[in-house]
């Protein structure tokens, strides 16, 4: 068994807590979905923000879900690259999986297509 990174990123339309919750929500299924992972193989989540994103811990609404209260959870800010996409949330999930590294699909929703348009579906 290996330790993957799976990438995961969001955009909202306002700084606004239910928006934040809603996309992280969004991310985390999405990418649960894409590569059927569960909350026992997760080792870690690191969560950023950029900094126009302050109404809502993503990590708090992580936790909230079954079965993912015992998930290592972290949360910090972007780096503030002048001109980079704004209002984005991203997560790193780190999972114990024996896929191989081009078997992992990462999540790119809304304005963070941009990101990584390589690796968009």
């Amino acid at each position: 068994m290996k330790v993957r990174g799976i990438r995961a990123a969001a955009t909202v339309e306002a700084n606004d807590a239910a928006q934040i919750k809603e996309v992280t929500l969004t991310m985390l299924h999405t990418l649960i979905q894409e590569n059927d992972v569960h909350p026992e193989d997760v080792a870690s989540i690191f969560i950023t923000v950029t900094q126009d994103l302050n109404q809502a811990f993503p990590a708090q609404t992580i936790r909230q879900l079954p079965g993912w209260d015992l998930v290592p959870l972290m949360c910090s800010l972007e780096v503030p690259v002048q001109g980079s996409l704004e209002k984005c949330v991203r997560l790193m999930v780190l999972v114990n999986t024996e896929k191989a590294q081009n078997e992992i699909n990462h999540v790119y929703l809304g304005g963070a297509k941009v990101l990584r348009p390589d690796l968009v579906k």
